[in-house]
């Protein structure tokens, strides 16, 4: 009896992983596509805020997103910015590059429609090497990319960076 009771538990926990695979899936592939919005961005936390247009185009597996695009403020500053995630179980990481440090590694795991990333800069950014990301699904044709930062002054947390985008 122990090995049947073994054995059913084994499989439950499989179909369960598979079918949280599946659901990453459809979840990673609701990214895919060209993108285009506006938001702002701070350079360090006691920097002034800086409107920003962005595009971006989005790619996706069942196991990888990829975002790649490019942001233009003050009407001649443009910036390359991409992130390359994969997914292993319920773990997301990979890099983020658009820091003027250099590439950031990214790690963390999806909560609802958001996935939320913990970033270790390349060199320190306020103070020090951490903030955080989180890529967020609004709605069917949305996308908001969110960095926050913390402010080495008053050890309160910051939006460093916002941006929302549309499908096109």
């Amino acid at each position: 009896m122990r090995s049947f009771a073994q054995f059913a538990l084994t499989g439950g926990l499989l179909v369960a992983a598979g079918a949280a695979h599946a659901d990453e899936t459809q979840f990673l592939q609701s990214f895919k596509g060209n993108f285009a919005g506006k938001g702002t961005v701070q350079v360090t936390t006691d920097a002034p805020n800086v409107s920003v247009s962005c595009s971006f185009k989005s790619n996706a597996t069942s196991t990888s997103l990829s975002l790649d695009g490019n942001c233009r403020g003050l009407i001649v500053v443009s910036r390359a910015i991409s992130a390359n995630l994969k997914v292993t179980g319920a773990k997301y990481s990979g890099t983020y590059v658009g820091s003027r440090t250099g590439p950031a590694q990214l790690n963390g795991s999806r909560s609802g429609n958001a996935i939320n990333l913990g970033i270790r800069w390349a060199k320190e950014v306020n103070g020090d090497r951490r903030a955080q990301m989180k890529v967020e699904k609004r709605g069917e044709n949305g996308m908001r990319l969110t960095v926050i930062d913390t402010d080495p002054k008053t050890g309160k947390s910051v939006v460093t960076s916002r941006i929302d985008l549309q499908r096109t």
